[in-house]
């Protein structure tokens, strides 16, 4: 199948083409290359550069390509920017996605996965997570994913499309090939192994949640399992729009994070804390039953030895990230 993968020289995206490869699918990236590297691609994979906004030329790589189906992986991520800058991130994130969903009316396509984000649930949530909890954004990056979502609710059916919406925990870890290099860089991982690498003390923001050790937990998905799933949600043949969240179903505290980083790099790590960061959940773990039940799909690699061990590897072989 050929697959166009906006935002494919991306952390997650440069994955998923790696698997798209690995699984015998023609990739064709579409990427601004402001946040993504010319290094991520495997030599010789296709890269269109492009803004997503420009429905004119998406058009135009959909057909030039054939492409069959889209997977959306465009978007601001930063959740603390989004709070202080919220009209960039509807201008890019919902108004990105509707260039995204004009152009494959316009040329035929019927087949979508679009990367959403657990970030669309209420703060207040039972856990585990299911996609039938409560979604009340606390940020306007998870209200953006949200809007994608209800849009593709009312597209799907009337367009007879097949629209397969994602909701990512925490994406960690990497593959030999392509790892975590953004800048600037929010996420724990990445922050705590570059920390380990440099000598340079981590900061732990609230000690003082109502969870096991105090700090905040999280549920980290490897990268690669996440792949997986795209490939999977390929398969999906009934239109419509569906939902599933992808997530590993076990929570990791900052601490165990810390920890478990100092075993795998063999360094000391030096904790500061710190006061909680207004917006931070106590705690956010998946319900993954309804992607595993309907699609078959398992995490192989998410535990968090691997997660850590497969990032430490990566920032060893790649010192300088992408050398960009």
């Amino acid at each position: 199948m050929r697959v166009l993968v906006t935002g494919g020289a991306g952390y997650i995206g440069s994955v998923i083409v790696e698997e798209l490869l690995r699984e015998g699918h023609i990739p064709v990236i579409y990427d601004a290359l402001v946040k993504g590297s010319h290094a991520a691609p495997p030599t010789g994979a296709l890269v269109v550069r492009g803004d997503i906004r420009d429905t004119a030329l998406l058009s135009e790589t959909i057909t030039r390509h054939s492409v069959e189906a889209v997977i959306h992986m465009v978007g601001l991520i930063e959740v603390g920017l989004s709070a202080t800058n919220p009209a960039a991130f509807f201008e890019v994130n919902v108004g990105g996605s509707m260039s995204v969903i004009r152009a494959m009316l316009d040329t035929g396509v019927k087949r979508l996965v679009f990367s959403s984000s657990a970030a669309v649930y209420a703060p207040s949530a039972p856990l585990p997570l299911s996609e039938e909890s409560a979604t009340e954004p606390a940020s306007p990056y998870g209200e953006s994913k949200l809007m994608v979502e209800r849009i593709l609710h009312w597209v799907a059916p009337v367009h007879r499309l097949t629209c397969v919406s994602l909701r990512y925990f925490n994406a960690a870890g990497a593959t030999a090939r392509n790892g975590e290099a953004h800048e600037p860089e929010t996420h724990l991982m990445p922050l705590v192994l570059s920390a380990a690498e440099r000598g340079t003390p981590v900061t732990i923001y609230g000690t003082d949640y109502p969870t096991p050790d105090g700090t905040g937990v999280r549920d980290y998905i490897h990268v690669l399992d996440l792949a997986r799933a795209h490939i999977l949600a390929l398969g999906v043949k009934e239109p419509g729009a569906r939902i599933y969240n992808v997530g590993s179903e076990t929570g990791y505290s900052v601490r165990q994070v810390v920890e478990m980083a100092r075993e795998v790099t063999g360094r000391p790590l030096e904790v500061i804390e710190r006061p909680r960061r207004a917006g931070d959940q106590p705690a956010t773990v998946a319900s993954a039953a309804r992607i595993r039940r309907e699609l078959g799909w398992e995490p192989r690699s998410s535990d968090l030895r691997t997660l850590l061990a497969s990032a430490w590897d990566w920032r060893q072989a790649h010192p300088h990230g992408y050398g960009e």
